[in-house]
């Protein structure tokens, strides 16, 4: 039996659209998955929708499993969660997550998905490429108990970090960022909010995942001295100018970038797969669905992009439904 999908691409910046997708037949060693649910992660995703990914790194933002090339035609995306239709026994009838880009089903190695725990709904698991880079961001950042901590930027890896570090004993920590709806999700994750003007300052660690110039800049002031910004933020083609003359020297204030292509140094003994089952593992708090604030479904890609790209679709993560009987 031919199997056949349907995978959205990016046609040229700023536009996409669904094409009918012919499958390898499963061999050894791979599976068969049937989609059920992937995410959009708003950052990321819209800046390769937009066409922003700077030519200097167009090898370095390739997704595992992607096809084409940037800006455009490029099929890309990175949160999948499916059911494996064909495979080995083990796995035959499991819910997995993929690093796969938006496809109604794929082709992939057995070595390519992660076995979803009983404990994680698949609606819930369409979180764990972002859950990952905040490990990844915790282990590079090292927050020792007691902390004060700021996450500047309230999106979808600034929210994720915020859940994690409320998990940590006697920290004190705040989700700092313009949008005052964002109140709501600090609240549903168990951390403090405040606007960018009103955040307590003498941080010990401030992340930094706004994508913004004026974000950077107030994460540099909330620091005490010898205090280190943690950077997520990627911003693609664009400039960025800081403030490194005033306080910045004899404060000896740190800089820092973090990036999820890499596991952090200070875990030698972990690889990317022991990193994404752990971030599955923390899945199992029911809390983390407050970063998902949107759903679609899979044929409405085409016109829901745009939307999230321009910001009329304000979402942290966005997530597409797949037809289940498909």
């Amino acid at each position: 039996m031919k199997h056949t999908g349907r995978a959205f691409w990016i046609d040229s910046p700023g536009r996409g659209g669904i094409r009918d997708v012919s499958l390898p037949e499963p061999g050894e060693g791979e599976v068969l998955v049937r989609t059920l649910y992937s995410g959009v992660s708003r950052g990321t995703e819209t800046l390769v929708f937009r066409g922003g990914v700077p030519e200097s790194q167009h090898t370095a933002m390739r997704a595992p499993f992607q096809e084409g090339d940037f800006p455009g035609p490029v099929k890309y995306g990175y949160l999948s969660v499916g059911v494996v239709e064909e495979g080995p026994e083990a796995l035959t009838g499991r819910t997995v997550f993929c690093l796969y880009p938006h496809q109604t089903r794929y082709v992939v190695p057995v070595s390519a998905v992660t076995p979803v725990p009983d404990t994680v709904p698949a609606e819930r698991a369409v979180l764990a490429g972002t859950v990952e880079t905040a490990v990844n961001a915790l282990w590079d950042a090292a927050p020792l108990i007691g902390d004060r901590i700021a996450v500047v930027g309230g999106g979808m890896v600034g929210s994720s970090v915020a859940a994690l570090l409320a998990r940590f004993p006697g920290v004190r920590v705040q989700l700092v960022d313009a949008d005052p709806g964002r109140a709501d999700i600090a609240k549903a994750l168990g951390v403090g909010f405040a606007s960018p003007e009103d955040a307590l300052g003498e941080c010990d660690l401030v992340v930094h995942a706004s994508a913004t110039e004026q974000g950077l800049a107030r994460s540099l002031e909330l620091l005490t001295a010898e205090g280190t910004v943690l950077e997520l933020s990627w911003y693609g083609d664009r400039k960025v100018s800081l403030p490194l003359g005033e306080a910045f020297h004899s404060r000896r204030l740190v800089i820092r970038s973090s990036q999820v292509g890499t596991v952090s140094p200070a875990r030698p003994d972990r690889t990317y797969a022991d990193r994404l089952a752990l971030a599955l593992d923390l899945l199992a708090d029911p809390a983390l669905d407050a970063l998902v604030t949107g759903e679609s479904a899979f044929e409405d890609l085409p016109d829901v992009l745009p939307r999230l790209a321009s910001g009329e679709i304000p979402a942290l993560c966005h997530r597409v439904r797949y037809d289940q009987s498909a």
